[in-house]
């Protein structure tokens, strides 16, 4: 989860294809796979830097706990590839130092993976999420609130 000096928390815009057209899009913080003899933290840098083009962060957090969801029976098969049920995640909280020309959506040699992003109060955080992860990102921004506060 990246954090601004605002206590405002970086989302980004996606249109999977198996969302329907008439669908509002989908928001959500950065997130990615913890690779063989990588920490979730060491993890969480990567991903953010592949997703955001992020570098100026300091950790200021982390859920050491294990954080799951399921998508719901509509999807199984269909989104997340078609391989996946859900995700186990673990959750690190980085606060951005940076300004926001940092940020850039530009991926090199990969598919973009966010097409818009904002920075989002909690609230509009859980409300923009897609159903299915709203318990788990409510569990994380009740375990990361101290860090949420307006530097």
């Amino acid at each position: 989860m990246l954090i601004n000096k605002n206590g405002h928390i970086w989302i980004g815009r996606r249109r999977p294809k198996w969302l329907p057209r008439d669908a509002p899009p989908v928001w959500q913080m950065p997130q990615g796979g913890i690779r063989d003899g990588e920490t979730a933290r060491e993890a969480a840098l990567r991903e953010l830097k592949e997703e955001t083009g992020v570098r100026s962060i300091e950790i200021v957090g982390e859920i050491t706990d294990w954080l799951t969801w399921e998508l719901p029976d509509d999807l199984i098969g269909v989104a997340l590839k078609g391989q996946y049920r859900g995700q186990r995640q673990r959750w690190v909280a980085m606060r951005f130092l940076g300004e926001d020309s940092e940020i850039s959506l530009k991926t090199k040699g990969r598919k973009r993976e966010f097409k818009d992003w904002r920075w989002a109060s909690p609230e509009e955080v859980i409300e923009l999420a897609i159903s299915y992860r709203r318990p788990v990102y409510e569990k994380v921004l009740r375990e990361f609130s101290q860090l949420l506060q307006p530097a």
